[in-house]
């Protein structure tokens, strides 16, 4: 982990919070100027920056608040806590908008400050995991003709503000498609700031939105910044809106109508920039017809809708899902990642997948970690998916056994249908010889080793591949994009592959 900076004119406030932290094992580097802070961090690159910055408000050489203006500006994920005494607090929240993770009052309570401390740590954490993932994951994955609407609409939001909302079911991507819209828009540069209005206790909820001043109620011994604060500049994405309570659904359409709010205990209006994307899986239409929520505001909020299908509707893309989460969970878990047989993928496409996206990742989390074999076949399944039959089994030449299994919730049991592990008939009705092309393979293999060759595998592989490509490009009459997801692979790399094997 990166360490604490520690900024402060005072020696014995550094070495306080020095062995305080080192106690909780948090590594530190002290400074004390904002001068030294400024050449550190220029001269540093970003492995080697704070984690968290605290820092003193008084200083010789420069503010604390012109420190954080500055660093900000550089490091706009960087959580910053100011010190400050309590005849400063007045005047450094009226000069500060923004941008500070929280204030520490001086003389401070020593395991508080370790606390507040270890909670900027995580929050730290978190937007570097985040980060990490919309770096290197795709954004979203899909060719089904549902998704490729999604993408456009997408595409063509990217250049706009536009307030927008999102509808679909729960586990079915919504937050990957706001975080696509912010990235792709003028607000990338911003911060990116999501909140599940649904929970978050309803008491709690309007502080964690506008945030609080010191004294609003018992316990807010600091000023506390909102998520439309943190989101200052850049996208704020308000997940089941349509569970807010009434009264902050209020507040909600003022702050969407002229950008202004108050923090709970507070008598100074807050200027907010920010982008709001919403959404819901439940029908706002009839939740306004019930009086449960604000018309006004849903047509505030309803600029332009976005329909997420369910995975149901793009059976399509579940073979190509399923293979990025196995890669996903061998990457976390550090194992090699594990292949699902098509005889699995058949069953995986078949069920409904009633948690969407979601439910689909955590059953390829749970493959990773439970199936006994690299190769997963149906029966490693978990019971919930292994046990369905698609309807897409019915067109395949393999006997069934019929069994009645009674489904755990359900009202009455349900008569499913099992497949019976078979060889696969080709068309004519003969028995494909799976272990033939095999048995030559391994002969060829043999004679080429044999032969004193030191390229076997290069040469075994591009020829492996080629046949491949040549097979699925003929059963898609040409068609690259087709082919590739028919392969389980990328339209980059079946491109790059026929050139390397001279296949145009």
């Amino acid at each position: 982990m990166k360490p604490i900076w520690i900024v402060d004119d005072d020696q014995s406030i550094r070495f306080v919070l020095e062995k305080a932290l080192l106690r909780e094992h948090l590594p530190t580097r002290s400074f004390s100027n904002s001068r030294d802070v400024l050449a550190a961090l220029s001269l540093d690159g970003e492995e080697d920056g704070p984690q968290v910055l605290v820092s003193d408000i008084r200083m010789p050489g420069g503010s604390g608040l012109e420190l954080l203006e500055k660093v900000k500006a550089k490091h706009p994920g960087l959580p910053v806590i100011i010190m400050t005494a309590y005849s400063d607090l007045d005047s450094a929240v009226s000069a500060f908008q923004g941008g500070a993770f929280e204030y520490l009052p001086k003389p401070f309570d020593l395991p508080k400050a370790v606390e507040l401390i270890r909670r900027a740590v995580e929050e730290s954490q978190r937007e570097e995991v985040a980060e990490e993932r919309m770096a290197e994951a795709p954004e979203m994955l899909g060719q089904a003709p549902a998704m490729q609407d999604v993408f456009r609409a997408i595409g063509r939001l990217s250049q706009s503000n536009v307030t927008v909302m999102i509808t679909g079911e729960s586990g079915s991507g919504k937050e990957l498609v706001a975080r696509a819209l912010h990235k792709h828009s003028p607000r990338a540069n911003g911060p990116f700031v999501a909140i599940n209005t649904a929970a978050i206790p309803k008491d709690l909820l309007e502080s964690e939105l506008f945030g609080h001043e010191r004294g609003a109620f018992t316990g807010a011994q600091t000023m506390r910044r909102g998520r439309f604060e943190q989101a200052d500049g850049g996208t704020l994405f308000l997940d089941e809106i349509g569970d807010m309570p009434f009264d902050l659904q209020t507040r909600l359409l003022r702050v969407l109508s002229d950008g202004h709010y108050y923090r709970v205990g507070g008598h100074s209006a807050v200027k907010t920039n920010v982008r709001v994307i919403a959404a819901t899986h439940q029908d706002l239409e009839r939740r306004v017809k019930d009086g449960a929520f604000r018309e006004d505001l849903f047509h505030r909020l309803n600029v332009i809708r976005l329909r997420l299908p369910p995975l149901r509707e793009r059976k399509e893309d579940i073979a190509v899902l399923a293979r990025h989460f196995m890669q996903q969970s061998a990457k976390q878990l550090g194992v090699e990642p594990k292949r699902i047989s098509d005889a699995a993928l058949v069953l995986l496409e078949g069920f409904a997948f009633p948690g969407n996206v979601r439910q689909l990742e955590n059953v390829c989390h749970w493959l990773t970690v439970m199936a006994p074999s690299q190769v997963i076949e149906p029966k490693d399944l978990p019971p919930e998916v292994g046990m369905v039959l698609p309807d897409a089994t019915a067109a395949m030449a393999v006997p069934v056994e019929r069994a009645a299994v009674g489904i755990e919730g359900a009202c009455a049991p349900m008569a499913i249908a099992v497949p019976t592990p078979q060889p696969a008939f080709a068309s004519s009705g003969t028995l494909h010889d799976s272990a033939g092309w095999e048995a030559d393979l391994q002969i060829e293999a043999t004679a080429l080793l044999g032969s004193g060759s030191t390229e076997v595998w290069d040469t075994l592989s591009r020829r492996f591949e080629s046949r491949l490509i040549q097979a699925a490009l003929a059963n898609t009459k040409g068609r690259r994009i087709e082919a590739a997801q028919k392969l389980g692979i990328g339209r980059n790399t079946i491109t790059r592959k026929i050139q390397e094997l001279g296949l145009e």
